[in-house]
Parts: C-alpha cells; structure tokens; sequence
C-alpha cells in the first residue's frame, strides 16, 4: 500500500513537472510560404520635438515690447532732463 501511494504521487509530480514545462513553450508548426509580412501602419505619430526658448509670441507682442521698452527710456531721459535742470537751472 504506501508503495502505492508513492508511485501514485511521484506520477503526479513527473505529471505536473511535465505540465508546467510545456505551459512555457510554443509547439505551434507552421504550413505554408514563409513570406514577409509588413508591420501594422502606425496609429498616431510621435509628437514633433519643440525647442522651448523663451517663448515666440508674435509681431504684435513683440512691437508691444518694443514700444514699452521706447517709452521707458524716454521717460528715463526726462527723468535725467530733469535732474539735470535742478541742478545747473533752467538758462543754462
């Protein structure tokens, strides 16, 4: 009897052993041409690389600086007027 049993479960266990190691492996046999068979055509394109410097606004916003940055150094220089005339007086 325990003769038996040992032969019945060392069976199960050459059994699963056997089991497990050809769950793994593909046994599949191909019939046929063997042909070249193009990949499937891609969905969606990566997106196309972008250079970040500094940020490109336009004409608009870029004469907007232009005319800020014309405004500052004219008040600048009135400011520099200015001073200018508090100290040496208005005639000269």
């Amino acid at each position: 009897m325990n003769k038996r049993i040992i032969g019945v479960a060392l069976g199960l266990a050459v059994l699963a052993a056997s089991a497990a190691a050809s769950a793994h492996v593909d046994v599949t046999v191909g019939v046929g041409i063997p042909a070249y068979v193009a990949p499937a055509p891609v969905a969606y394109a990566p997106p196309p690389v972008t250079v970040a410097y500094g940020g490109y606004d336009g004409r608009r916003a870029r004469e907007w600086r232009e005319h800020e940055w014309r405004r500052h150094e004219w008040r600048e220089h009135a400011w520099h007027e200015h001073e200018w005339r508090e100290h040496h007086g208005w005639g000269g």
